[in-house]
């Protein structure tokens, strides 16, 4: 999905991107951003290698009937 979609759909404008990121950007300072979006992209990482664990159990069971 494109990130425009994203925003569209969520009723983000410019202006509103523009303010979140200056939060950000305040609140947690420059140093400390790509840490943050390491973090986050380990997490988002973790998280599909789950579902898809879970989804190969789910497929393994469903072949092998006990």
């Amino acid at each position: 999905m494109e990130s425009a979609t994203v925003l569209a759909f969520m009723g983000l404008g410019g202006q509103e991107v523009f303010l979140v990121a200056l939060f950000v950007l305040l609140f947690f300072g420059a140093k400390k951003i790509p840490e943050l979006m390491r973090g986050l992209g380990q997490g988002i990482n973790e998280f599909k290698n789950a579902t898809k664990d879970v989804k190969e159990n789910i497929e393994k069971s469903m072949e092998d009937p006990k």
